[in-house]
């Protein structure tokens, strides 16, 4: 059996997941990456995305983060989320509401910089979107 490690998803309204798990796939600033048991220690930023966990019983479950920090170290992942929520629950109006929100901080930035940040954050939600709310 492949080694199973500690993972906790956690948002500011509350504890989502705290199980063993065989792997957790994150969705990194940097892109996406796969965490296993024995990981070498990473402290990352989140994007917004989906965070796939496969159980010690090799059952799966996805879950929408936007944004956060995912603290890795050999035998446990914490995953701190700006706000986290199970696919299965996730609310279309909400979705559309942080990209109208996003589309707005575009338009309001006040540089170059800024509106590039904006930008990036709103192409990344728009890509969320896309994956977890049918058409």
């Amino acid at each position: 059996m492949a080694d199973v490690f500690k993972f906790e998803l956690v948002s500011p309204e509350r504890l989502l997941v705290s199980e063993d798990v065989l792997e957790v796939v994150v969705p990194g600033q940097e892109g996406y990456f796969t965490v296993l048991a024995q990981h070498a220690p990473v402290m990352a930023t989140l994007q917004p995305g989906v965070v796939e966990v496969k159980n010690a019983s090799g059952a799966e479950e996805r879950y929408c983060v936007f944004g956060g920090f995912v603290d890795i170290v050999p035998d446990s992942c914490t995953l701190l989320a700006e706000s986290a929520v199970n696919v299965k629950d996730v609310d279309r109006a909400d979705v559309e509401q942080r990209i109208a929100d996003a589309r707005d901080d575009v338009n309001d930035a006040k540089d170059d910089d800024s509106r590039a940040k904006a930008q990036t954050y709103l192409d990344q939600l728009t890509t969320l979107q896309g994956a977890i709310l049918p058409a």
